[in-house]
């Protein structure tokens, strides 16, 4: 399959190393630049009013002639949400199975993408031939189908992602990985491994799915009203399980939610979903049915369902509200950073008078192999070189231990940051630069426009509120016609801090008149004396130091 001998082999991580999700890997030969997977990450917590997180894409735009092709390994938002972004700044082929490109390119309707997408699809048999590498694939098993590894082959070996996987001994056909097209491929000689390190903490293996349908049939036929079951949109496996418990239990299934019933009609169009005739209902046909014969799969505006639940119990849902004697199912593990936001929801969906079901019973599994999946895949490619990605520093430094343990030396291994490009040269793999890297932050439709300063704004408006002082002054002789006037928003409730407002008050007035008589004067400078000295007061008074903005005018 190796065209010709390679002069440079690079690889560069441009998201998904030292976090969660964010997924977008390089390998550069001979110049040639190739994009394995586009994902996005969902905010954190302190990133207030963010809609989601893409990679810094500058080192992509400035060398968008050496770009070649988009390779996704499968269809979920870490790995495909960010694609939109990167065809702004390149026109190449991306190449990707049935149901990722399909979901690929509802995701690019949705992010209001108007370029031409080339895309191009490719099977497990998939021979893509460039100028400088070929490019081959196989099946893994992770919770969605269709999903794949990539495989680059260079003229010093195959450089082999594996995408996101696990290996699930009871996997149905639509899930199966090629464990024996894995090993072969070890056989041909696998330069390096770039490898899923999300459960890589985590010993022994990752519970098999079939176990998580034999807990949700105990649930479904143990539970007396209503089930609502709450998943990820994209986990199609789960959503299978849903629906081939609740047919099992003579229920019916309304799916409530943008995200999943837009994933749902993709699937189940293509033939990923097996769904009997009459089993799925419309929401407003509920209430035709008794509450023992109804499921309701549930998800949020972004495929994630702990939101919707949460809406559900406040009883401000629009579609369906939480009524006593509901059983919620959360088939879900809680995002990055919401796990508190997790708890505080099952206590409101208690309090509504539901039973919830969550964490304590296998309803819900990792779609990650944990350690003993993670030494299979590393004995079946025999690399020579070990790349861990896709996971929280920790997680690197835990699949690293694995590899070791694997037989692999220390300068066979290399954890990666952000940016950071990795070079094979002379049978060995080192170090050789940084390009840009980061966090670009999208905020509606603004990519990349809100930076730290506007969330440090965000944040100090979130904490201590905003204490706006108007004060109009005469063009002729410069007196102050009216104000000053002070208007709070989320510091103090003016109608019990009159005093102190009062005071607040006098202090400007006494600023603005204290400049004035100096005779010439800068607003620049009136309005910083008025912020320095109005905090310093505040915060002796308070011990709260809100956003002070001077607006000055003239008449």
């Amino acid at each position: 399959m190796i065209k010709r001998k390679n002069k440079t082999i690079k690889f560069i991580a441009l998201g998904g190393v030292g976090e969660i999700g964010k997924n977008m890997y390089l390998v550069e030969v001979d110049g040639d630049i190739l994009i394995v997977d586009a994902g996005l990450m969902f905010p954190e917590e302190e990133m207030l009013g963010i809609d989601m997180v893409i990679p810094d894409l500058t080192y992509l735009r400035d060398n968008k002639d050496r770009v070649k092709a988009v390779f996704l390994t499968h269809g979920h938002e870490d790995h495909i949400g960010a694609l939109s972004y990167v065809l702004r700044q390149v026109n190449v082929p991306v190449y990707g199975t049935k149901l990722t490109l399909a979901l690929a390119a509802a995701k690019l309707k949705e992010q209001e993408f108007n370029g031409n997408a080339n895309f191009i699809e490719v099977t497990s048999d998939t021979v893509v031939e460039l100028d400088s590498v070929n490019v081959s694939f196989f099946r893994t098993n992770h919770s969605i189908p269709d999903s794949v590894g990539v495989c680059i082959h260079t003229s010093e070996g195959i450089i082999v992602y594996t995408g996101d996987f696990k290996f699930d001994q009871a996997a149905t056909k639509l899930y199966k990985p090629e464990i024996g097209k894995m090993a072969a491929i070890g056989d041909q000689g696998v330069l390096c491994l770039i490898s899923d390190s999300t459960e890589a903490e985590k010993p022994g293996y990752t519970t098999s799915e079939a176990i998580v349908e034999r807990e949700l049939s105990n649930a479904f036929y143990n539970a007396p009203g209503r089930i609502i079951a709450a998943c990820f949109a994209s986990d199609i496996n789960r959503i299978q399980h849903i629906f081939d418990v609740a047919k099992d239990n003579g229920r019916k299934v309304a799916v409530v939610g943008k995200s999943l019933e837009r994933i749902y009609h993709i699937a189940l169009d293509m033939g990923y979903l097996e769904v009997a005739e009459d089993l799925i209902i419309p929401i407003h046909e509920l209430k035709n049915y008794q509450d023992r014969e109804i499921v309701v799969l549930a998800t949020g505006t972004q495929g994630e369902p702990i939101e919707a639940l949460q809406k559900m119990a406040k009883q401000t849902h629009k579609q369906l509200n939480i009524q006593s004697g509901d059983t919620v199912l959360i088939a879900a593990s809680p995002l990055k950073g919401s796990e508190v936001f997790l708890f505080k929801t099952v206590d409101m969906l208690f309090r509504a008078g539901a039973n919830v079901i969550s964490g304590k019973r296998t309803i819900h599994v990792s779609s990650h192999g944990s350690q003993e999946e993670l030494k299979f895949m590393i004995n079946l490619m025999q690399p020579k070189f070990f790349i861990p990605v896709h996971g929280e520093y920790r997680m690197l430094k835990a699949h690293r231990k694995v590899a070791l343990e694997c037989g692999l030396t220390d300068e066979k291994i290399m954890i990666p940051d952000r940016g950071d490009v990795l070079e094979w040269k002379d049978g060995k793999l080192a170090l050789a630069g940084k390009v840009p890297s980061g966090n670009v932050l999208i905020d509606g439709i603004g990519v990349g426009d809100v930076g730290n300063i506007v969330l440090r704004d965000r944040r100090l408006l979130s904490q201590d509120g905003i204490l706006i002082v108007v004060v109009t002054l005469t063009k002729q002789d410069k007196k102050i016609a009216a104000g000053p006037e002070i208007i709070s928003r989320g510091f103090v409730y003016v109608r019990e801090s009159e005093k102190l407002m009062d005071d607040s008050t006098k202090l400007v007035r006494d600023i603005v008149d204290r400049t004035i008589a100096k005779g010439s004067f800068e607003w620049a400078s009136l309005k910083q004396e008025i912020r320095d000295e109005l905090n310093r007061y505040l915060f002796e008074k308070t011990k709260r130091r809100p956003m002070i903005l001077p607006i000055i005018m003239e008449v």
